[in-house]
């Protein structure tokens, strides 16, 4: 009966890790251009998500097994020790240093309060890296659009702005990048003209 039990737990911990993941690869597909925003902000979260997934297999794996002999328990918390040696500082590694640097700024599109212009720092280091995106619409409807990601070390962003209703530039040192907003809030292929 022990045993039964313990199999159902460990499978009920299963399904958790499982839910935890799929939540994750949702939120993944929601950071692609033309993604939900709300999606994205709220279920992104790989190391949060996926952490958290490693760590219910294995406490699954834990409550399944029978550990009685002194071997298979050394052995086991061996291999539970590798991987919280392992994982712990990854974890905290990609917390601590993988984040973005958050958002730079935001214009409003001067003809619609629905569409904003938004600016965020995603470098990994001192030199800023901006991704550039317009959200159309509000609340869990809201979707954005990636106009892509502007080095400012390879003198490729200076700004970015609404140059027209619905018209954005982004001027760099040597070409301006004009896109063109469309009436569902996507976005034309850019046109590229140097300065």
């Amino acid at each position: 009966m022990a045993a039964r039990r313990r199999k159902r737990i460990a499978w009920w911990l299963r399904g958790v890790a499982l839910s935890a993941l799929l939540a994750y690869l949702a939120g993944r597909h929601a950071s692609r251009s033309g993604g939900l925003v709300e999606v994205e902000r709220r279920l992104d979260r790989p190391v949060l998500l996926v952490g958290t997934a490693v760590v219910l297999v294995v406490a699954s794996l834990v409550v399944e097994r029978e550990v009685r002999t002194r071997r298979s328990q050394v052995g086991f918390a061996g291999g539970l020790a590798a991987l919280v040696c392992l994982g712990l500082p990854l974890a905290v590694m990609t917390y601590v240093f993988g984040g973005y640097g958050g958002r730079v700024d935001r214009f409003v599109s001067p003809n619609r309060q629905d569409r904003v212009l938004t600016v965020t720092n995603v470098a990994f280091s001192i030199d800023p890296v901006y991704r550039v995106e317009v959200v159309a619409g509000s609340g869990w409807s809201a979707r954005h659009w990636s106009m892509g990601v502007w080095d400012t070390s390879a003198d490729d962003f200076v700004r970015v702005d609404w140059s027209g209703p619905d018209q954005i530039t982004v001027t760099g040192r040597k070409a301006l990048t004009v896109f063109d907003v469309r009436p569902d809030g996507s976005l034309s292929e850019p046109r590229v003209a140097t300065r």
